[in-house]
């Protein structure tokens, strides 16, 4: 990476406590880092290690105990619901595992849905959408619905929707976890080729081989970034 990138995101110090009953559980501690725009990052961990926790604190769908979490220069740590949800929407574009496809709408509404929020004229939403799905291989596939799709297809349409919005970081949770080999390949091949032309990637995993099609992995252990490989 150029030594001119910008930092995107920073982490300091981030805590994320949860009360079990009377038991307080550490579920993130002391956790430190910067991702640089333009970076293709990877977080490793085992089940159990602070993932899904880290990532829900990255993506703004929760917030810390105590820390501070800068993104694109704000800090938004200590933002209200509201705020936060319009952070989510235009700035971070998420890809899940199970896909989160609406199952009765075509490839192209599932793809437009982010647009109808935020607003988008019809025409526009069409165009924007018929342009993303081509990037990502479907051109042909538009009218089909998630059923009438294979896996890889339907995963594709997931990170289509993620690009909608032209989102400074696209977030993805294990995006491979329900694809064969072959087909997870293929899907980390779409998010390096969209890395390389300038998109902050950033994967969950608890994968090696999916964290090795990173430039850079965060190891993650019980809460805590370790520097031991996992």
């Amino acid at each position: 990476m150029g030594q001119n990138k910008k930092e995107i995101m920073t982490l300091e110090d981030i805590h994320k406590q949860y009360k079990m009953g009377d038991v307080i559980v550490n579920a993130l501690s002391e956790v430190s880092f910067t991702i640089k725009e333009g970076e293709l990052v990877s977080i490793m961990g085992p089940s159990g290690s602070g993932k899904s926790t880290l990532m829900h604190i990255i993506g703004c769908l929760d917030k810390p105990t105590s820390g501070r979490y800068i993104l694109d220069g704000d800090d938004v740590s200590k933002l209200n619901d509201n705020r936060l949800a319009n952070i989510r929407n235009k700035r971070i574009g998420f890809v899940f595992q199970q896909f989160n496809l609406l199952s009765r709408s075509t490839a192209l509404h599932n793809v437009e849905v982010p647009l109808i929020y935020a607003g988008v004229g019809r025409r526009e939403r069409l165009r924007r959408s018929r342009e993303t799905l081509t990037k990502v291989g479907l051109g042909d596939r538009m009218k089909h619905r998630p059923n009438e799709l294979s896996g890889g297809q339907r995963q594709r349409v997931a990170i289509a929707r993620a690009l909608i919005n032209n989102p400074s970081i696209i977030l993805a949770d294990e995006p491979t976890g329900n694809l064969d080999t072959t087909t997870g390949d293929e899907i980390l091949k779409i998010f390096q080729q969209l890395n390389e032309e300038g998109n902050t990637v950033i994967i969950v995993t608890h994968e090696r081989y999916v964290a090795e099609h990173a430039s850079r992995i965060i190891h993650l252990l019980d809460g805590r970034i370790s520097n031991k490989e996992i």
